[in-house]
């Protein structure tokens, strides 16, 4: 890790008090295994761990709570001293909505939630650092990487009807962080409408506020079938 953001990694983010969601209740079906994905081992530990070691190093991170089954909790105990949980919901939002409730109530200070689902366990420390920057500046910022393969938009039969500018667009990542004020004006508006939404930057979309893409790093992959298993372990040894 370079020396500046090593330095920057050890210190608290000024005058910002950030609570992390950790998403690690999902089901992980095209996984095709008998464990939620976010459980399987990678490098000789589950794939969780990696995104609690990332926070529970990260000085900015106020507190953790993470979002898991009662059956799994113990697994998250040992490396860290004062985690919280939440119960995940059906929905990926019903988590983070779950995780929210469990989140302190700090005075004089901007509130940040940074939401991350424990299936990206390769996420940089420099991703994070950066995403909390743009968030702390703009209220609300999200990792993301500009899409690399020509993007078809499709009838629903599969024909073709258009080829989309992959200039304009970008594939989202976590972490994803908000100001507290405004992710809860977001899920006010998707409960009043019976909304879902498949992350939290589409919560903050909903409120009008603009949010902030910040260029991460493509190793930051989603565990979501058995071939990205391989392909991070490969990644794993090059860091």
């Amino acid at each position: 890790m370079q020396l500046w953001l090593r330095s920057a990694f050890m210190m608290p983010l000024d005058n910002a008090f950030v609570s992390v969601i950790l998403l690690a209740g999902g089901k992980g079906t095209r996984m095709r295994s008998s464990i939620p994905k976010q459980y399987l081992p990678l490098g000789g530990k589950p794939l969780a761990l990696y995104s609690l070691e990332l926070f529970a190093a990260c000085k900015a991170i106020s507190e953790i709570i993470i979002v898991c089954d009662l059956f799994y909790q113990p697994l998250f105990m040992p490396h860290h001293t004062s985690l919280l949980f939440a119960t995940p919901g059906n929905r990926r939002q019903d988590s983070v909505y779950s995780g929210l409730q469990k989140t302190s109530n700090p005075s004089k200070k901007t509130h940040l939630i940074c939401v991350h689902d424990s299936a990206r366990p390769l996420a940089a420390p420099s991703d994070l650092m950066n995403v909390l920057a743009e968030a702390k500046k703009h209220g609300a910022a999200a990792a993301a990487n500009l899409v690399k393969n020509t993007i078809k938009e499709c009838d629903p039969q599969g024909f073709v009807q258009s080829t989309l500018d992959r200039s304009q667009l970008w594939e989202m990542y976590t972490p994803q962080v908000v100001e507290a004020s405004l992710l809860k004006r977001g899920f006010k508006i998707a409960l009043e409408n019976n909304l879902t939404v498949t992350d939290d930057a589409a919560l903050v979309e909903l409120t009008g506020h603009p949010v902030k893409l910040v260029q991460g790093s493509y190793s930051n992959i989603k565990i979501t079938t058995p071939e990205d298993l391989p392909l991070a372990e490969t990644l794993l040894r090059l860091q």
